[in-house]
């Protein structure tokens, strides 16, 4: 066989592969590079979805992780603790995957510095809370709903002005975050004043708007 007849069964091979390779080949091949693929993929997605990776950066470690040590959804009677991603991650594969995607834009904070200083942080502490109470309120409070569904409640045994309340919120079609702000952490200066202008923009009413608080 002479070199030429070598390059040319080469590029044959190379351009035509399912001429030189048997299709059921071509096929166990593709499978266990899809699944070396997916799995790779959906083991980075949990590596990164636990509060250990969370607080790895100083921001957060150094802020909102404190702030939310001193809350109910750290440590409580019965022993079940709420983490990063279970408030604001999402558990349905295709929310996760947009959510990874947005927060992109943290890590872009992150490696640049913008954060980098409690003084940064409280600087931008009311537009970050805003977003979160935006994705909260157009997703219905999804998050929170895991583990708090009207649907679950059993409102007698509630407190008489809980009670009353979720009644009113379920009634009027509210959500979880209409009323519950700054339960994991601190609310930033000027936060009714955002929430009113946030609501505004969705066409959304505020709560006392929405009866709520109606005697």
């Amino acid at each position: 066989m002479t070199e030429q007849d070598k390059k040319g069964g080469l590029l044959s091979f190379l351009t035509k592969p399912a001429v030189s390779i048997a299709a059921g080949t071509l096929l166990v091949v593709g499978f266990i590079v899809g699944i070396l693929f997916w799995g790779g993929f959906n083991w980075s997605m949990e590596m990164t979805n636990n509060e250990e990776f969370c607080i790895s950066c100083h921001e957060m470690e150094a802020n909102v992780y404190e702030e939310y040590r001193d809350t109910i959804h750290y440590a409580n009677r019965t022993g079940v603790r709420a983490t990063c991603p279970d408030c604001h991650v999402p558990k349905e594969w295709n929310h996760k995957v947009v959510r990874k995607i947005k927060a992109s834009k943290e890590l872009y904070y992150h490696f640049t510095g913008e954060l980098d200083t409690k003084e940064k942080f409280e600087g931008k502490r009311l537009e970050l809370a805003t977003n979160v109470w935006e994705a909260m309120k157009t997703t219905d409070s999804r998050e929170c709903r895991n583990c708090h569904d009207f649907g679950s409640m059993d409102l007698s045994v509630q407190e008489n002005r809980a009670s009353d309340l979720h009644q009113k919120a379920l009634q009027a079609g509210g959500t979880c975050i209409d009323c519950h702000k700054g339960i994991a952490h601190k609310l930033p200066a000027g936060s009714d004043e955002a929430m009113a202008k946030l609501y505004k923009q969705l066409g959304k009413p505020l709560p006392h708007e929405a009866g709520y608080f109606k005697e």
